[in-house]
């Protein structure tokens, strides 16, 4: 299965996502034009993904911001991910968001209580960086 990349942009985050891995990674501000278009690949490799995923999936969003169609979208994925779980796979999710953003360790927690895979929640200092 390929990997997906795509490029950070001003609206819209990098984005890895690695079946070989068992990878799935959102860094940056998810604010794109076209909401659908920008998922569209996304979701494709994700129903591909599910059909036979890696021994762990590990998901990191580190979203700086988003707006409610990304965020319905972000549930969408994380509703998939919990079907994984449901069905025995090893799920890992980390929320990242920066020391003094309250809103986004938030939102963090409402998708939380949406989904049962439990979810780790990371906060970066100012400068520093997650590897």
């Amino acid at each position: 299965m390929e990997t997906l990349r795509i490029i950070e942009t001003a609206n819209t985050p990098s984005v890895l996502l690695s079946a070989e891995l068992g990878k799935i990674e959102f860094i940056g501000v998810l604010n794109p034009d076209e909401v659908d278009e920008f998922f569209h690949p996304i979701f494709k490799w994700v129903e591909d993904y599910m059909v036979n995923p890696a021994d762990e999936t590990k998901i990191k969003m580190h979203i700086e911001h988003f707006n409610i169609a990304a965020s319905k979208r972000i549930l969408f994925l994380l509703y998939k991910m919990n079907d994984l779980f449901q069905n025995g796979a090893n799920v890992k999710i980390s929320w990242i968001y920066n020391e003094n953003d309250e809103k986004m360790f938030e939102h963090g927690q409402d998708f939380d209580h949406m989904i049962e895979i439990p979810m780790e929640y990371l906060s970066l200092k100012k400068n520093e960086v997650l590897v």
